[in-house]
């Protein structure tokens, strides 16, 4: 497996860890880009905290944060990191099916 792929899929994981940050995301998702600001008006987490998230979520590449006016920064998804986590479950389950089936047909046999 390739070290880019695992090191992103930890990134990813841990960002996914945590609720509020998933709550993020989900807003991100069901409404476009957004500020700090827009966000805490959405969700029931502050300002700050919201902060703290979008830096984490930046960190794992699952947000992108955009330049706007009055220098307010607008956040976007970006869902390369998380096809990437997804690429990485796919080969770790690929990687589980043949010693699986070798088990069931021991047991079976």
């Amino acid at each position: 497996m390739r070290p880019e792929l695992e090191t992103t899929a930890e990134r990813v994981f841990v960002a996914l860890a945590d609720p509020s940050r998933r709550s993020v995301l989900a807003a991100l998702a069901a409404h476009g880009p957004a500020t700090a600001t827009d966000l805490a008006d959405r969700l029931p987490i502050t300002r700050q905290a919201i902060a703290k998230h979008l830096a984490l979520l930046t960190e794992a590449g699952l947000v992108i944060p955009e330049p706007g006016e009055r220098r307010r920064v607008r956040y976007r998804l970006d869902s390369a990191p998380m096809q990437m986590a997804q690429q990485f479950l796919a080969a770790l389950a690929r990687d589980w099916d043949g010693p699986l089936d070798a088990l069931r047909r021991h047991l079976d046999g």
